[in-house]
């Protein structure tokens, strides 16, 4: 039978159930159960009676009494989720019936038990450690390479030392692997972090900084090193290295496939991981190198996160702050003249009395120079407290502007009032054809080509365009109504010709009676 295993995802070989047992109402005993088998396993105990299983609870922490039920209960739960295996013990003399309906079964872990058990572990160390970037991990790798040159090269050399180096080497890596993805994810959680004790956040941030420092200081030349030793050992011959370790590694003959092909496979990608972080064969960046440039960054936002720290601590307030507390001031003005004096109070811009003064020779700089070439004008301290110059001659009166920004005020109110009047032409009492629009000025049939092109740029969505005006008072919905007419609109600037197209335009409270009456004039045309 083909085992298609090896060319699934790993995420999809693990069993739906393998930790189910962990998320049941008795998850408490259930894990106790299971780590009473983990230490059977590590003193190499190859099974457990039911009451050896009672009796050795209070080792793994759990004091509070268990009934036999309970206990039968949840090795049944255990043994249905594969888990524990149960088998009879018939080499056994039993006194009575109920000794032997009491020791007669055996428990022990299953190999998805074994899985099960680690990975829980697994989980509870990695929750409980600490990632860290070890520059001693770096040099333990360039050790076991160097000694891995070493034996290849050497005649005679056992090949159970190879093995063992090869296995040192493996652990090296997978050490940095995990530390480095560990301490990763702590490192970012720190850079989003706000430290609510401004003393202790900047005393974590600066240690942080001198770590990675350190870790960063000479990581090129270990990493060359590095990469230099696992060139030499290519040279070597790395299928040569792997087959003289699974000689060396001495792998049992169990019942079933041969494990030494799945024991190759798993050296050579561990050695492709190998080179991925040091020596890419595709010639791409190193994994180290990253690590080396996220090191770097951190250390550059690190210190602007202490630099922030600082300036706050200098500061009673923030300028963000200050510019909130002006909004607030000016939503609080009772008229437009108290906010322009607000305005005038905080940033200090006055009328400009200086544009009329020139140069004592008026022909020296032509009329027609620029202001930014010009050369400046020498301008009076007097002339903004007293409105004088150093001059006796008084400067021109500023000139008053409060017409102009009355003719401005009521541009903008008349065409308020325009786009008022347009919008209310233009709304629909439902869906209707674009011939409906007959009869428009020019101001409302622009505003209406507005509304047809920002509904037709829209994306649409089960036959229905929609779009909304810029200020999203109102909503327009475009339909198909799946028919050859057409509509033709005389403007005195022209005539549009256009399907006949379904429009709904309307306040945009209800979306959704657009989109529904739309659908229904549809079903109906």
């Amino acid at each position: 039978m083909f085992d298609d295993s090896r060319s699934r995802p790993a995420f999809r070989q693990i069993p739906a159930d393998m930790f189910a047992f962990t998320t049941t109402d008795r998850a408490d005993l259930h894990t106790a159960v299971m780590q009473v088998f983990g230490d059977a396993h590590e003193r190499l105990v190859a099974a457990l009676t039911f009451d050896e299983i009672l009796a050795a609870l209070p080792g793994v922490g759990w004091y509070e009494p268990v009934a036999d039920s309970s206990l039968d209960y949840t090795l049944g739960a255990l043994h249905k989720y594969g888990l524990v295996e149960r088998t009879q013990n018939h080499s056994a003399h039993y006194a009575s019936a109920a000794e032997y309906e009491r020791r007669n079964l055996h428990y022990s872990l299953s190999r998805k038990g074994e899985a099960a058990y680690e990975g829980v572990l697994h989980a509870v160390q990695h929750l409980s450690s600490t990632g860290a970037l070890q520059t001693a991990v770096l040099d333990a790798i360039l050790d076991r390479l160097g000694e891995l040159h070493d034996l290849l090269s050497a005649d005679g050399s056992p090949d159970r030392r190879i093995y063992a180096a090869l296995t040192e080497l493996e652990g090296h890596l997978a050490g940095l692997r995990a530390s480095t993805k560990q301490f990763n994810g702590q490192l970012q959680r720190l850079l989003r972090a706000e430290g609510t004790d401004p003393a202790t956040f900047a005393e974590v941030k600066q240690a942080t900084i001198a770590y990675l420092s350190e870790f960063v200081t000479n990581l090129d030349s270990r990493r060359h090193a590095i990469g230099d030793a696992v060139c030499r050992i290519q040279q070597r011959g790395v299928t040569v290295l792997h087959h003289r370790a699974l000689r060396g590694a001495d792998l049992p003959a169990l019942p079933g496939d041969d494990p030494a092909p799945r024991w190759l496979e798993l050296r050579a990608a561990r050695w492709e991981g190998l080179c991925a972080w040091f020596q890419p064969a595709d010639g791409t960046s190193p994994r180290i190198d990253q690590l080396a440039d996220v090191a770097r960054r951190a250390i550059v936002a690190l210190m602007r996160a202490l630099e922030r720290l600082t300036d706050s601590r200098r500061r009673g307030t923030s300028t963000a702050a200050d510019f909130r507390a002006l909004a607030r001031w000016f939503a609080a003005s009772d008229s437009d003249d108290a906010a322009h004096e607000l305005w005038s109070a905080a940033f200090g811009l006055w009328p400009a009395r200086h544009t009329h003064l020139t140069h004592d020779d008026p022909t020296a700089v032509s009329a027609t120079t620029s202001w930014w070439d010009a050369p400046a004008v020498p301008v009076s301290p007097l002339l903004r407290t007293t409105a004088q110059v150093d001059k006796v001659a008084r400067t021109a009166r500023v000139r008053d502007t409060a017409e102009v920004r009355r003719l401005r005020r009521d541009r903008v109110m008349a065409e308020r009032v325009e786009l008022e009047r347009a919008w209310a032409q233009l709304a629909t009492p439902g869906p209707v054809r674009l011939s409906a629009f007959a009869q428009l000025d020019p101001g409302s049939f622009a505003r209406l080509l507005e509304l047809l092109s920002r509904a037709l740029s829209a994306p649409p969505r089960d036959g229905v365009r929609r779009a909304a005006t810029a200020d999203g008072r109102l909503v327009v919905a475009l339909a198909d109504a799946d028919t050859a007419r057409r509509a033709v609109l005389h403007t005195p600037h022209g005539v549009l010709s256009a399907p006949d197209l379904l429009v709904s335009i309307s306040e945009a409270r209800s979306p959704g009676g657009l989109v529904a009456g739309l659908t229904g004039v549809e079903a109906t045309a």
